[in-house]
């Protein structure tokens, strides 16, 4: 089964292989269309994942900041997020 990230009526990431944290999909970093993604300033602290980092996704001039995250070093027991992607702020994020 493949899950897709979706907003603006394009593909952002597509992946059979999943972890799915907290209710959250997080996609392998190669399997995101990097066209779509640039790097944010935005960090956030989760006490037994770690500091994520953000991506603002941009589709055809229109911005979602910060509508993508991922821990580059994530703490010990979340180390099967590691070089994975997640989303929220209406990205939508469909098994098929």
């Amino acid at each position: 089964m493949s899950v897709r990230a979706l907003w603006n009526n394009v593909v952002l990431a597509e992946s059979a292989d999943t972890v799915v944290v907290e209710g959250n999909h997080y996609f392998p970093a190669d399997s995101i269309n990097k066209k779509y993604f640039e790097a944010s300033d935005t960090h956030t602290v989760c006490p037994w994942k770690g500091t994520a980092s953000y991506y603002t996704v941009t589709v055809d001039g229109k911005q979602n900041p910060d509508a993508a995250w991922f821990y580059p070093d994530p703490k010990a027991d979340a180390e099967q997020i590691r070089d994975r992607v997640a989303f929220w702020r209406g990205v939508d994020v469909v098994q098929n």
